[in-house]
């Protein structure tokens, strides 16, 4: 009998396995192959010069070292965090306000539907497009400009796409507009699965709204502001469409808002795949260190 059963439990299994083939497939292809291929890239010298294709030939490490050798991979890694960081700001602090609010029962806010749906959109349309709109709203002779002027405050047009800072904070608004939203509903979602009667009890022992959100409410939920954080890492690392449309792929003004991705993608053009798969693996594992440092020290205890 135990025989007969065990038999029953493996055909059952091997449908899980067969099931997870498409999946397998897609993997291998899309992301497992790719990734050996780019790193295999990073040892040889295979770029074009003019109409002549040069390698593919293996060189060892030489493109690593060509690649440290250059201080703007230094500029462009500070370039990212830097707009990651004036985005992810207000982008976590806005979100916890607005999870707290929505979640809170006693508040009883109306049309929170509505509000949900309005602050998600922006994250639906495409960042080339929101990119474009802001250009066009804060060039030279945009909207902005003209507003400004005609209330007095300007008495000529100010260049903001010259300015270095005006410029990293276009692109942080542009992403903190565009995900906030997503990670209020991350935030929400978690507030609404802490249990209650934590907060009644803490409610019963005189805890007010500010003790009860500080004590309560963020340590349980750390292990989704941990994959918030982490998450938003890998994305503002990633960082290419809105600094691209926005300066045009120049990075401008010089080059403070020129991120690694497009300074990859420099190489992808050229057809340099030596140095632009160097690149790739410097920022996988630059992704990977920033990431382990996150969870690390959000996972200790105090």
């Amino acid at each position: 009998m135990k025989a007969a059963k065990r038999g029953k439990v493996v055909s059952y299994n091997k449908w899980g396995y067969f099931f997870l083939i498409p999946f397998v497939l897609v993997y291998l292809v899309f992301q497992f192959i790719p990734l050996v291929s780019t790193v295999v890239n990073s040892f040889f010298e295979n770029y074009r010069s003019g109409l002549v294709q040069v390698g593919p030939n293996f060189i060892g490490i030489d493109n690593y070292v060509a690649l440290f050798s250059d201080n703007d991979i230094w500029i462009y890694l500070k370039n990212t965090l830097i707009m990651w960081v004036m985005g992810f700001v207000p982008q976590i602090a806005v979100s916890l306000l607005l999870g707290a609010w929505f979640s809170n029962p006693s508040l009883r806010l109306k049309g929170q539907r509505f509000f949900k749906t309005v602050i998600y959109l922006p994250n639906l349309i495409m960042a080339s497009a929101f990119a474009m709109l802001f250009f066009t709203l804060f060039s030279d002779s945009g909207p902005i400009n003209s507003i400004l002027m005609q209330i007095g405050i300007l008495e000529v047009p100010y260049k903001f796409l010259s300015n270095i800072w005006s410029t990293r904070s276009l692109v942080a608004f542009m992403n903190f507009l565009m995900w906030f939203g997503n990670t209020t509903i991350l935030l929400m979602a978690g507030m609404m699965g802490i249990d209650t009667s934590l907060f009644e009890a803490a409610e019963v022992d005189g805890a007010t709204s500010t003790q009860v959100f500080f004590r309560i409410t963020m340590p349980l939920l750390r292990p989704i502001l941990i994959y918030v954080m982490i998450t938003s890492l890998i994305g503002g690392l990633q960082m290419f469409d809105v600094p691209q449309v926005l300066t045009n792929g120049t990075g401008d003004p010089v080059g403070s808002s020129m991120t690694l991705i497009m300074y990859l993608n420099k190489h992808l053009f050229s057809k340099n795949y030596g140095m632009g798969g160097a690149l790739s693996v410097f920022l996988f594992v630059v992704t990977g260190v920033l990431s382990l440092l996150v969870f690390k020290f959000s996972n200790e205890k105090k």
